[in-house]
C-alpha cells in the first residue's frame, strides 16, 4: 500500500506541461518473481521512476519500453521470461519465472486515468476489486478496466453488455472470496486480470508511553494510518508523535464512542496500566477488530480473561485468536525498538494470513500460488466476519 502511495504522491507533483508519463503494472506472473501481479512503478520521460515490477532486473528495459509508449500513446503487454533457458533479456536472471507487465500512457486530463482511479479505491475502508484487460484480439482493447465500489456497483469501460455482465459477477465473486484471479473470456481471446486493492492497515494504539513512539515511527515506514489515544493528556502531545496522522485524548469508558473500528483496524494496548487496558479491551472485543495485542506477560492476559468472565463476558475461541498477548513475534526483542519490530511484523503477518516463521523452513513457495497453471497471486487476508457482542 505504501508504494501505491507514493506513486500516487509522486503522480500529482508531475508538470504534464512539461513532462509525459507512464504506469507500469505487473499483471501476471507463472512461476517464481521478486513481485506479485499488482505491483507497479510510475515512469517520467526524464527517466526518473517510482516504485519497482522486480528487484531492479526489469526496471531499465521496462523504461525504454515506457517511452515507446508515452510516444505512440498505445499501451503495451511485454513478457519477461527469466527462466534460465529463456532469459528475453539476455542477462541470465535465472529467476524462473515469466512476468506481464502491462504499460500505458499517463495524461493528466484522462477520462480513464488508472492512477486517479486507485487513489479513489485505495480511500475505501474495505477492500475494492479492478478487472483490467491485458490480452485480447479486438475490443475491448488492452488497459480496459472495470471496478467495483464501496457500494458494490460497477464502474468502467467495457461496454459489450454481454461481457460487462459477465465480468461484473467475477468482481463480485472476487470481491466475497478475496482471491485475485486471471480469468479469459471469449473462448480464450480476452485475459483479464482481477486486482484485489485493500486499504492500508488501520493502527490503533492505546497507550502513549515512550515506547510507543518506535511502534508509531514503524508503522509509518510501512505506510499505514496510525493513531495513539490515551487518556493522560500529559502523554498526549503531537510533539511526541510528530508521524501520527492523530493524537487523541480519550477516556477508557468512552473508546466505543470515539474510536472508529475500520475493517483493517488493528489494535495495540500498551498503556502499562492494567485496569486502562481491561476497560478498552472490553470494549474492544465488541467490534469487528481483527487484532488485538496487549503488551506483557501471558499471566496478565489470563488475569484479563478471567476478570472478563467474572463479569460475565463470554471469551469465544474467535476472540482468543484475534487477541495476541504476550504481543509480537519471537525475535528476542528487548529494547523499544526491537519490541516495536516485533509487533509491526505480527501485524503484518496477521493481514497476509502468515506464520511468521523463517523462510528456509517454508515447505512452500515464498508467494502464493493457485495450484492449477502456477500463477503468482498476491495473498489478501481472510477477514472473519466476528459476530459483535453487547457491550459490558
Amino acid at each position: 500500500m505504501k508504494e501505491i502511495k507514493n506513486i500516487i504522491a509522486e503522480y500529482h507533483k508531475i508538470d504534464f506541461d512539461k513532462k509525459k508519463a507512464a504506469l507500469a503494472t505487473v499483471v501476471k506472473v507463472r512461476g517464481s518473481s521478486y513481485r506479485s501481479p499488482g505491483a507497479r512503478m510510475l515512469i517520467t520521460n526524464d527517466g526518473r521512476w517510482i516504485g519497482s515490477i522486480s528487484g531492479g532486473c526489469l526496471e531499465g528495459d521496462a523504461l525504454r519500453r515506457a517511452r515507446e509508449v508515452m510516444q505512440t500513446g498505445e499501451p503495451q503487454v511485454i513478457t519477461y521470461d527469466t527462466t534460465a533457458e529463456g532469459d528475453s533479456l539476455g542477462i541470465g536472471l535465472g529467476c524462473n519465472g515469466i512476468i506481464d507487465v502491462l504499460i500505458q500512457a499517463i495524461g493528466e486530463d484522462d477520462a480513464d486515468n488508472p492512477i486517479k482511479r486507485l487513489e479513489s479505491l485505495v480511500n475505501y475502508d474495505n477492500l475494492s476489486v479492478i478487472a483490467t484487460v491485458f490480452r485480447t484480439n479486438g475490443t475491448p482493447g488492452v488497459a480496459e478496466q472495470l471496478w467495483i465500489d464501496n457500494n458494490k456497483n460497477v464502474h468502467g469501460d467495457i461496454r459489450d453488455k454481454a461481457l460487462r455482465t459477465q465480468m461484473s459477477q467475477d468482481l463480485l465473486w472476487v470481491q466475497e472470496n478475496r482471491k485475485p484471479e486471471i480469468k479469459t473470456y471469449a473462448n480464450g481471446q480476452l485475459e483479464v486480470f482481477f486486482e484485489i486493492v485493500e486499504p492500508c492497515i488501520d493502527l490503533l494504539i492505546f497507550g502513549a508511553g515512550f515506547d510507543a513512539r518506535p511502534v508509531v515511527d514503524l508503522a509509518k515506514v510501512m505506510g499505514w494510518d496510525v493513531t495513539v489515544t490515551d487518556e493522560c493528556i500529559a502523554h498526549i502531545a503531537p510533539a511526541r508523535f510528530p508521524l501520527a496522522d492523530q493524537v487523541k485524548l480519550c477516556k477508557r469508558e468512552h473508546v466505543s464512542e470515539e474510536i472508529k473500528i475500520k475493517p483493517y483496524s488493528a489494535a495495540v494496548l500498551m498503556s502499562h496500566n492494567y485496569e486502562y487496558d481491561l476497560q478498552v479491551l472490553k470494549r474492544l472485543l465488541p467490534t469487528p477488530v481483527n487484532y488485538i495485542g496487549i503488551l506483557g506477560p501471558k499471566k496478565r492476559v489470563d488475569k484479563m480473561y478471567e476478570s472478563l468472565e467474572a463479569e460475565g463476558f463470554e471469551l469465544t475461541a474467535e476472540d482468543k485468536h484475534r487477541i495476541h498477548s504476550p504481543i509480537g513475534l519471537d525475535i528476542g526483542a528487548e529494547t523499544p525498538e526491537e519490541i516495536a519490530l516485533s509487533i509491526i511484523t505480527e501485524i503484518q503477518a496477521k493481514f497476509t494470513n502468515r506464520s511468521g516463521g523463517f523462510l528456509k523452513y517454508r515447505n512452500a513457495p515464498i508467494h502464493h500460488r493457485d495450484g492449477k497453471e502456477d500463477q503468482v497471486f498476491k495473498q489478501v487476508f481472510i477477514n472473519q466476519v466476528i459476530e459483535k457482542k453487547s457491550s459490558i
